[in-house]
Order: C-alpha cells, then structure tokens, then sequence
C-alpha cells in the first residue's frame, strides 16, 4: 500500500508539474505585454499625438450650439461677414505692402459690416498714437476692444461700438465669435505692422547702402584722378631734371673734364655718371626688386653696369679688390645667377633682371 500511495503521489506531481510552469509562463508574458505594444501596433510616442482637431490655434471659432434651422442660417451669415473680414484683410495687406497708414485708414471702413449690426456699428484703431476712425464715428457705451501687440509690446487698441443698445449677448451687446474675430484682427494688424515696418527698415538700409556705394564710387574716381595728376606731376619732374642735367649741368663737366690733369678726370667721370643716373629708373628698380641688397652693393652694381672694372671700383671706393670681389659674389648669389654662365655688368645692362624679379 506504501508503495502505491507513493507512486501515486508521484504520478500527481509530475502530472501537474508542467501545468504550473505554463501557468508561469502565461502570468510572465502577460506582464511584457502591458510593458510592450503587441507586434500589430505601433510603440507610443513620447508625446502622445494630439487631434488636429483639438490642436489651439490663434483664431477658433467657438462651438455654436443652436439646433433651428433658421438660427443656424443666421449663424453661418455671420460666420461668412466674419470670414470676408479676414480675407480682405489679408488683401489690403498686399496692397499696402509699404504704408501701414494706408492699410490702417482702409482696413477701419472694413470692420463695422463684420458685425452683427452693421447699420449702427463703428470703429477706431489706434496704432503708435495715430488714431484712424470709420465714418459716423461716435464714443459710446457699447464697445468691444482687444490690444494690438509689436514685439510682445502694447502699440495700440482696435475698438468696435454700437450706437444704438442691442440685446444682451456674450459680451454685452456682442457675440462671443465677435470677440474672436476682434482679436485676431489686433493680431492681424501686429504681425503687419511688423512684417511692414522690417521692409521699411530693409529698404532703408539698402538706400543708405546704394548712397554708400555711389560716394565711394565717386571718392575712387576722384583719388583715380589725383593718383594720375601726382603721377603726370612725377613726370614732370622728372623730364625737368632730366633736361637740366642735359642741358646745364652736362656742359659744366665736359669743360671741368678738359680743364683738369689726366689723373683726376676719372672723378669727373664718376659725377657725370651718377648725374646719369639720377634720371634714370635702374638704381630704384634694382632696390625695389631685390630688398637684400645693401646700399654699398647697389652702388657697386652701378658702377659695374655703367662699366667700371674690379680695380677701378677698388680705387672710387677706397676698399681692396678682394672686398670688392666679395661683394660681386653677394651681388650674382642676391640676383639669383650663381654657378651660372652669366656676365654680371651685361645682366645688370639688359632687362634681365627685371624678368628675374617678376
């Protein structure tokens, strides 16, 4: 019996056993399924999506809750004045894209047929202390107003009155979708006013740019005009000393030269070729074109080119030839012809160093 009742208990155990485990299993996977979306829906958002229908925009229509057909007639008639209202708006906006005087003295005839009662309605808007009123405009007690706003700051007010008492609506004598509509017309006029007033202030600077540019066109013509008359002016000198030294100063030394001993015509000689070269261009585009060179090698370099031996310039210089030598190779390596078959006095007397400086 002890046996049975234990092989029994055995069979039991093992029989219920998986059961328990599936039962687990189940509780487990329910559990991730409230954690996780099933495989056949989408994972939620981290903001839920909103209902393009519930989503708040600047201007909404309240509900209207009436259920007679005529009502609802009526009803939608206003819906329609209302809508007419922001269109034209809208288009008065393009039309005086640049003057929101103009847009304003137009858009305050427009405002009273957008009422319920027409026939005894009037406007104001005022706007950065001007004020533009419809016709028959009169102060009453019946009035509906809302804030015009510029860069989140009050630049003025729009204003609606009845001239006549009406009966009781939302708002006094006016209807709920009138404060609505009122506004999102001070609203309408803010956002112009702005998007105008930045045109305006674009256009401006563009003007002052086009008077900029034409000034400095006009100063560049004038200093064009000054360069090239300081420039026929530099000419001028230039063509003066030139003729004095030919004219004047060249027949001095060619008597002085007969005049002196033999020994001491070589001085006259050098006076008469720097008075050569000062009407000549070669000592100022030599400096210019190659900066290294020292002043002692630039008077070198034009006594080689004018076409003084080593010993000569030795002697003029009061220096040794060996100096002298030195300073040629400082000259041929500064000049760029080093190791090269190039003979200094003819390269100094072409235009060859100027193709090496370009």
């Amino acid at each position: 019996m002890l046996i049975l009742y234990l092989y029994l208990i055995g069979s039991f155990y093992n029989y219920f056993l998986p059961i328990k485990y599936l039962f687990k299993i189940h509780k487990e996977n329910n559990e991730m399924a409230k954690k996780q979306p099933p495989f056949f829906q989408k994972a939620p958002l981290e903001e839920p999506l909103i209902p393009f229908w519930e989503i708040p925009f600047p201007w909404q229509i309240p509900p209207n809750q009436e259920t007679e057909p005529q009502k609802i007639e009526i009803a939608l008639r206003e819906r329609i004045k209302e809508l007419n209202c922001l269109y034209r708006i809208g288009q008065l906006a393009d039309r005086h894209s640049d003057s929101i005087d103009q847009f304003l003295k137009n858009l305050v005839d427009l405002l009273p047929p957008s009422w319920q009662y027409p026939e005894i309605t009037c406007a104001r808007i005022t706007f950065n202390g001007t004020v533009y009123k419809s016709k028959g405009f009169k102060v009453t007690r019946w009035r509906q107003s809302s804030q015009i706003l510029m860069y989140n700051k009050p630049a003025g007010e729009v204003s609606v009155f009845y001239l006549e008492e009406r009966p009781a609506e939302a708002e006094g004598p006016f209807l709920k979708e009138e404060r609505a509509l009122i506004d999102a017309i001070a609203e309408r006029i803010g956002t112009i006013a702005m998007r105008i007033s930045a045109e305006l202030e674009l256009q401006e600077i563009n003007r002052q740019l086009t008077v900029e540019r034409k000034a400095l066109q006009e100063a560049n013509a004038a200093m064009r005009t000054v360069l090239a008359r300081i420039e026929e002016q530099k000419q001028e000198v230039y063509q003066n000393i030139q003729a004095n030294v030919e004219k004047i100063l060249m027949p001095v030394l060619h008597a002085l030269m007969v005049e002196l001993p033999r020994g001491q015509r070589k001085y006259v000689e050098i006076l008469r070729t720097q008075l050569e070269e000062i009407t000549s261009p070669f000592i100022k585009q030599l400096s210019q074109g190659f900066h290294s060179l020292t002043p002692s090698e630039i008077e070198i370099c034009n006594l080689i080119r004018s076409g003084r031996r080593t010993k000569e310039i030795a002697e003029i210089r009061g220096i040794s030839t060996a100096t002298v030598n030195r300073h040629r190779e400082h000259i041929r390596r500064k000049l760029k012809i080093t190791n090269q078959e190039v003979n200094l006095p003819t390269f100094l007397q072409s235009n060859m160093w100027k193709q090496e400086r370009g």
